[in-house]
């Protein structure tokens, strides 16, 4: 099963682009990001619906970030990118007769819900900021132009 990481990956992408305010092509950031630039662009489109950036064409144009980090939070994102599964582990057989199984489903996916309700409500207390001012703290300056690392 693969890992759904839309939300770590944009979450990447805008914390360099409030960094460094230039505008980015769907190229750079689908190399930064590890990725293919079709899946930057139905992604940062979700994100430009939303109002969190803004796009150019043509020539010198891509993607900016037009959004206050102080006013969004990661919850606003995981939303805008359409809220893409938090685990991926869920019941075997939501079908299935045996009441073993049943039982067993019906205990995890209370303790998925439970998680995953605490998981969105710290998402709702986290502004995009408080990420930047954590990333300040580990690189000095402001350019994160030559400081992009894995």
């Amino acid at each position: 099963m693969r890992t759904d990481n839309r939300l770590f990956r944009i979450l990447h992408a805008l914390l360099h682009m409030a960094r460094d305010t230039r505008v980015y092509t769907s190229e750079e950031l689908a190399k930064m990001l590890s990725t293919n630039a079709v899946i930057v662009r139905r992604t940062m489109a979700s994100l430009r619906e939303e109002g969190y950036v803004h796009s150019e064409k043509g020539h010198g144009g891509g993607w900016q970030l037009s959004c206050d980090l102080d006013k969004v939070t990661l919850l606003d994102i995981y939303q805008a990118v359409g809220k893409p599964t938090i685990f991926n582990i869920g019941v075997s057989d939501s079908q299935s007769d045996c009441m073993i199984e049943k039982v067993v489903n019906d205990s995890i996916s209370e303790a998925m819900n439970e998680a995953e309700s605490l998981i969105l409500k710290k998402f709702g207390d986290t502004k995009l900021s408080k990420l930047g001012n954590k990333l300040d703290k580990l690189l000095p300056g402001n350019s994160s132009s030559s400081r992009h690392k894995r």
